[in-house]
């Protein structure tokens, strides 16, 4: 057990004083209360990745630092942190800085680090300071050293080593390295807590009484808002949120799910566009919850709202659509990796109609993985697979969480009278026997729509993900043809999968974020709209980028021993991004789209080999392509994408 002398403490306290005034930072006890233990919490930093507390399990050692902009015990603490890293790079310790202060954001803690020299430190932004409140922060530089195996506290004060002179005697007071060499070969630690001489950082919610938040008024009505359509009965969610009772019950999940950033299942940042169906929390609204969480989830007076505004699940959430398609049943082993299924059912309309929604309802939740569809001429004979180079339009999709499908005001997908729509279905066992029989529904606009709803997939097959490697990077990118209007942009990997971005690269040199994901769920998939339409302009480059976390602390990796290619199955890997668009200069009166679909996708296999964006592929970026025939069996470019080339078929593995 690591403890501090009675000589070296008492030198420390003789001169705190002049630490402070100095600028320097004090050993005295700290005044204001520390957390004894470190919640879990989920943070971005200043480069837009995504940082969780209890990923780092494993660790001998973590140090969270908290961070000032214009502070300069912040800049010598964040020097110190890259020094630190540096030292304990072979022991597996990890270091973070946390900025807590009101109003700042990811761009300026970025400007600071590139200018001051400490770019390669990860900042994380804490926007509602809620992670700062917990751990009893108060001013910049000051270090928290975390045991991962309890998740407790066993330091609280400066970062950097103090050398304390007292007359002729010197004495080296470095609490941070004592506890690191203590907690990196299975020593313990006593706790001890002092002050740090940083700049202040106003936390305006710390002295408040949150025991005051109403539920009836302030909690109840997020709840409703942003819970309860998954939080009820028939919803997906795993229990319903109908009475204050069971909100009490989960309280503690519910404040660990928020801090975590795993709930609403709702991932763009809120930062990057503006989205239908946005179900994200506000900023005021996590701190509403959270913090009345903290208090006790007190039930103050009024009556609860919750018994009459949350109502059960409607079967169709779009109301009874025009045409209901039940595919044929599919029986689904207990174990064992189910090869895809292509069912057809035949179209049994008898004039031509334009698709303006439409939702998929599995037969079996725990096993339909995803279903894909499209429209086909012919209807399969004999029993033959319904397979996707026939499809020529697509009737919808669904994937874990997805929501009815509505395409844009005045925009749709033609199904002629006949043929058939064909499926694309995954199914994955659970441990249990199981049948599927999945349903369609299907909503027509009563006069056919101005506009051609088409759709593409930005894909790369080249990659290979390492072994144990927890942050590989790819990039691909398509170049956009003519004028288009983007509507749609759906993110698609697999468990590896743990971030994705989409940037549109103008002709003009600018450069846009379309959608940004510094954390990726494989368990909510679902598509992104724009409120508002984006005009994508001529000679754009639509960048994609996944990053993967093939490693061991990826809990919801199937093997991290294994080198993982592009595969169907989920444990394998896709580097999949749908866009859904129209061309500008296209109506349903002047069909163009086909010849422009097939311009776009001839920059695809370029887009994928391409990796440093320079717009050639070099002999090195060209040996990719091994991965690229391996995936796909040489049938180039368009197998690549799960669209036909008309771009009507939208889809994901």
């Amino acid at each position: 057990m690591i403890r501090y002398s009675t000589t070296a403490l008492a030198l420390v306290l003789a001169v705190s004083a002049a630490a402070c005034s100095a600028g320097g930072a004090s050993l005295a006890p700290a005044s204001v209360e520390v957390a004894q233990t470190a919640d879990d919490f989920r943070l971005v930093d200043q480069n837009r990745d995504s940082w969780r507390l209890r990923y780092f399990t494993d660790a001998p050692a973590i140090v969270l630092v908290s961070h000032v902009l214009g502070d300069s015990v912040s800049t010598a603490s964040a020097k110190a942190v890259a020094d630190l890293q540096t030292a304990y790079a072979d022991k597996g310790v990890e270091f973070v800085m946390i900025n807590s202060s009101p109003g700042v954001t990811r761009e300026q803690v970025a400007e600071e680090a590139r200018t001051k020299g400490y770019e390669n430190v990860r900042v994380l932004v804490d926007e509602q300071q809620l992670v700062g409140e917990g751990l009893g922060v108060t001013r910049g530089g000051e270090a928290f050293v975390v045991n991962p195996k309890t998740w407790s506290v066993v330091y609280h004060g400066p970062l950097d080593d103090r050398f304390i002179e007292n007359g002729s005697k010197t004495a080296k007071v470095q609490p941070v390295r004592d506890a690191l060499e203590a907690l990196t070969t299975g020593g313990e630690v006593e706790f001890a807590s002092y002050e740090a001489g940083g700049g202040a950082i106003d936390f305006p919610a710390r002295g408040e009484d949150h025991a005051a938040i109403s539920y009836v008024n302030d909690v109840a009505p997020i709840l409703i808002d942003k819970c309860a359509s998954c939080h009820t009965d028939g919803g997906i969610a795993p229990f319903a949120m109908t009475s204050y009772e069971i909100v009490k019950g989960f309280s503690p999940m519910i404040r660990e799910t928020i801090r975590t950033d795993r709930m609403p299942p709702f991932f763009a940042d809120s930062h990057t566009g503006n989205w239908k169906h946005d179900a994200s929390l506000s900023g005021d609204q996590i701190k509403t919850l959270v913090h009345w969480i903290e208090a006790g989830a007190p039930r103050g007076e009024g009556e609860d709202p919750l018994p009459d505004a949350v109502k059960p699940a409607p079967e169709w959430p779009l109301g009874k659509p025009d045409l209901v398609l039940t595919l044929p049943k599919f029986d689904v082993p207990a174990a064992g990796v189910v090869d895809y299924q292509y069912p057809a059912v035949a179209n049994p309309l008898t004039q031509t109609r334009w698709l303006r929604a439409s939702t998929i309802i599995p037969g079996s939740r725990t096993t339909v993985h995803h279903v894909l569809s499209g429209y086909m001429k012919d209807m399969p004979k004999g029993g033959a697979p319904a397979i996707q180079t026939a499809w020529r339009g697509s009737m919808g999709s669904y994937t874990p969480g997805a929501e009815a499908q509505v395409l844009p005001e005045n925009s749709g997908v033609e199904l002629p009278a006949g043929g058939a729509i064909g499926f694309q279905m995954h199914y994955t066992t659970s441990g249990k026997a199981e049948a599927d029989a999945t349903r369609i529904g299907l909503y027509f606009y009563d006069k056919p729509p101005e506009f051609i709803k088409r759709s593409t997939v930005i894909a790369d097959a080249s990659f290979a993900l390492e072994p144990g490697k927890a942050d590989q990077r790819e990039i691909a990118y398509m170049t956009v043809p003519h004028d288009m209007q983007l509507y749609t942009v759906y993110p698609h990997a697999h468990y590896r999968g743990v971030q994705a971005s989409l940037e549109a690269y103008y002709p003009d040199g600018s450069r846009e974020l379309i959608l940004d994901l510094p954390r990726y769920d494989f368990n909510w998939q679902r598509d992104y709209d724009f409120v508002e339409p984006k005009t994508i302009p001529a000679g754009t480059r639509m960048v994609a980028r996944f990053t993967y976390d093939n490693s061991k602390r990826n809990l919801a990796n199937p093997d991290p021993t294994k080198r993982v290619t592009w595969g169907d199955q989920t444990f394998e890997e896709m580097f999949y991004m749908r866009m859904n668009y129209r061309w500008l200069e296209e109506t349903r009166e002047n069909q163009v789209g086909e010849k422009y679909d097939a311009e776009m996708m001839k920059s695809l296999m370029k887009g994928m080999l391409d990796d440093d964006l320079d717009g050639k592929v070099s002999p090195a970026e060209s040996l990719k392509m091994a991965n690229v025939m391996k995936a796909f069996g040489g049938a180039l470019p368009s197998a690549v994408s799960d669209e036909d080339q008309s771009g009507g078929a939208g889809g994901v593995n």
